[in-house]
Formats: C-alpha cells, structure tokens, sequence
C-alpha cells in the first residue's frame, strides 16, 4: 500500500497543501521528512506521540525521517493551541528538556542504515543569528496582514500576543528553510494546530528559493475521545512515555482500558498492525466486545514500542496478579507499579496482633470491625486470607521486606509500607 494510501486509510491526514504534488513525490523516490517538538518537558507524554508514528510510518517505507528538538523554539514559546502565554524557562532548563526528548525519540526510530532518523537542534542554526539579521533576513518575507490572520495569532489578539511568541512563526519557517537547504527536507508533518506554522514555512521557502520549490506540509487530525474530551489523560493527569512519571503498568492499563468506541482508531493510529489484522480486531470489537481482544492488543503493541518487550510482560504480570490474587508473585518493583494509585499506608516493621494492625493503620474503624472482617474471611494479606483472630502481622510478611497488601473484600485494595 502506498503511504499516503495507508494514512488516508488510517485516517491520519487532516490537511495537505498539495496531494497530488506529494503523492507524485514520495511515489518517485525516498524523500527526507521532518516533524518538531519543542522540549518544555523532559518527557513527551502521548499526545505528542501522534505525528511521530506517522513519521515512523514513512521510515518503515523507506522514507528519511528528521526529528527536530526545538533547542531554539522551545526558549519563545508555540502559541499553539494556547489561550495565555508560556512562561520562559532558562537556557540551562530548555538544554535538559532537550537531552531527555532526544533519548526517549532515539529508542523509538531506527538508527541506523540509509533510512536512519537524523536528530538536530534548531538552536545549531539559530543562537548565531543577530536581530539586523532575523529582521532583514527573515522578517522582511513576512506580511504583517498574513501573520495576524493565522488562526493560531487570530485566537489570541483579544486577550494579547507578546511580540515573541507572535514571531514564533518566523523561527519555525526558518527552520523548515534550513532543513529544505541542507537536509534535503521536502515534506513537514504535525499535528493539525500546527497548519499556520508549516504554511509559514513553505511561504518562506518559495520566496527564497523559488516559486517551483518541491516542498509539502501535511497535518495530523486533532484526537478526541468518543465522549468528547481531549485524548492521552486519564485521572491521574497526562499519559507520558517516561516510565518515571507513567509506569509501564500504569501505560498499559491506559490502553487496555480504551473505550470499544475508540479502541480501532487507536489501533489503526498508534500500532503497526496491518489492515488485515486491525479489520480482524473490529470485528471482534463488534462480535464479542466482552472479550477485549482489541484493547489488549493496542495496550500490548504500545507498551512494547514505547517500552520494551521485558516491561511489557512485567505489565501483563502485574494485571494478571491483581485478576487472581495471586498479590506474592510480585516483586516489590511490581507492587510498587501495580499499587501506585491505591491508598497507601506507612508503619514500623515490629510484630503486633492483625486485629491491633488494621485498627492502628486506620484500614478498619474498630477492633470489634476487624475481628467481625477477619472471621468471616474478608481480609487478606498479600493474597492469602487471615482468618485466625491471633495472626501476628510482621516484617517477615512483607514482599521484598518492604510492602504488605491488604485486600478487604473482593476488590478494595491497600498499600502498606514498611518504614
């Protein structure tokens, strides 16, 4: 299937300044692409994840992918998709960010052979340029008229633009100008808020290098959620590809628990699947949804790539874990991912009474309570039951001498520390 064939049929385009121009192109021979992201975290979370998969995409058919950190655009500010204004980071912030993304990217793409990504930095190519430069240079190319009409300046002029993130439009134009000149680079992509910004460019391009320049933006559609609300955050805030800030259980989970409704969007987004097996998968979507084969093959083919083949099973160890009860299959690595978001405890390691324990932690209100839960096999310590009145809860109980799980009931779980 022709890339462009593939994304249509993934329904990952959203605009093109020129389809048959580009589909002409990549049809005639393997063209260089680049998408950017600017390092105001020290990690990408999901959501920013979406325009990459489709450059990977283009690696994988044999195309020359770009990854563009904004060492430069990262110290101004997108305003993008903004309602206010960014506040600025210092240079020595903005360079971790940019250490940091560029790691967690090279673990995502090929990195080596002819179709190998090539990583640069706006910065290179920028922080020499003086401001008689970037006026006379640059700015002279840009009517003021076009720049306030972009819809992403247009959204803002009510509540005020400061002059730098207004001008962040030039320095991303330039770096398209930049990487067209001396990277071979005839194709951007990103997501849909950033249509302004690669027309910009492409402007830019043309009135330095010709009106019969080959270069091409295309845009990524905006993903919301079936119900409505913006896709990649769950209760606890932001999905991200840091395993630090998202554990790879707690990325796995996000997946597995995709609503049926979007479950085959994401499938054709963010896998590598064919069209055979994701067609497969919808299927099964509407025959037996109960099963969730859909979800736990998204959650699988995601947790793999983001993370790696070892996390993944670690993942799938942990969901199975909790299914059964089975709490003492666990290391203390795993309780601690599997437990993160579940209330949590802290107590010295010495012995005491079960019934004393639960009363002193506060995970029952009353002795005459425990004794009562403990009796009738309600309560159960790292996925056995106690239902001896005199059980001596101790160090010794804990997994990897640091956690005790209670469970009371079927599913109210709690996390107990061990200081």
């Amino acid at each position: 299937m022709n890339i462009i064939d593939e994304l249509e049929w993934r329904e990952a385009i959203n605009q093109q300044t020129d389809e048959e121009g580009l589909r002409e192109l990549i049809g005639s021979k393997s063209v260089s692409l680049y998408c950017g992201v600017d390092p105001t975290g020290d990690s990408m979370h999901i959501g920013h994840l979406i325009p990459f998969m489709m450059l990977k995409r283009f690696q994988q058919a044999g195309h020359r992918p770009v990854i563009l950190i904004g060492g430069a655009t990262g110290t101004i500010g997108d305003p993008s998709g903004r309602q206010s204004e960014r506040s600025l980071q210092t240079l020595e912030q903005v360079q971790d960010n940019v250490n940091a993304l560029t790691a967690q990217l090279k673990k995502l793409f090929v990195t080596e052979g002819d179709n190998q990504v090539r990583m640069v930095n706006n910065y290179d190519w920028t922080h020499q340029i003086n401001v008689i430069e970037f006026l006379r240079d640059y700015g002279k190319n840009f009517n003021l008229n076009t720049m306030l009409a972009k819809d992403v300046v247009a959204s803002r002029l009510e509540d005020g633009i400061s002059f730098t993130e207004f001008s962040y439009q030039i320095l991303q134009s330039l770096d398209y100008l930049h990487l067209y000149k001396n990277e071979d680079v005839q194709l951007q992509i990103g997501g849909s808020d950033q249509w302004g910004n690669i027309t910009s460019g492409l402007d830019l391009i043309r009135k330095k290098e010709g009106s019969e320049a080959k270069a091409y933006g295309l845009t990524i559609p905006l993903m919301l959620k079936a119900d409505g609300t913006k896709f990649g955050k769950s209760a606890g805030g932001s999905i991200w590809l840091d395993p630090n800030k998202t554990t790879p259980f707690e990325f796995y989970q996000f997946w597995a628990n995709t609503d049926d409704r979007d479950v085959v969007k994401y499938l054709k987004y963010f896998t590598f699947l064919s069209k055979e097996e994701i067609e497969a998968l919808a299927q099964k979507v509407e025959t037996e949804p109960h099963k969730r084969e859909a979800q736990k093959a998204l959650a699988e083919e995601m947790t793999r790539f983001v993370h790696s083949e070892e996390m993944l099973e670690q993942a799938k160890r942990i969901t199975a874990a909790l299914f059964s009860g089975d709490i003492r299959s666990l290391t203390a690595d795993e309780i601690e991912q599997g437990f993160k978001e579940m209330p949590t405890f802290e107590t010295e390691g010495e012995a005491k009474n079960i019934v004393d324990w639960l009363v002193d932690l506060g995970l029952e209100p009353s002795k005459r309570q425990a004794r009562e839960d403990i009796t009738k096999g309600a309560i159960s310590l790292n996925g056995e039951k106690v239902t001896e009145l005199e059980f001596t809860v101790s160090a010794e109980k804990a997994i990897g001498g640091k956690f005790i799980i209670i469970r009371k009931g079927k599913k109210n779980y709690s996390l107990v520390k061990l200081k």
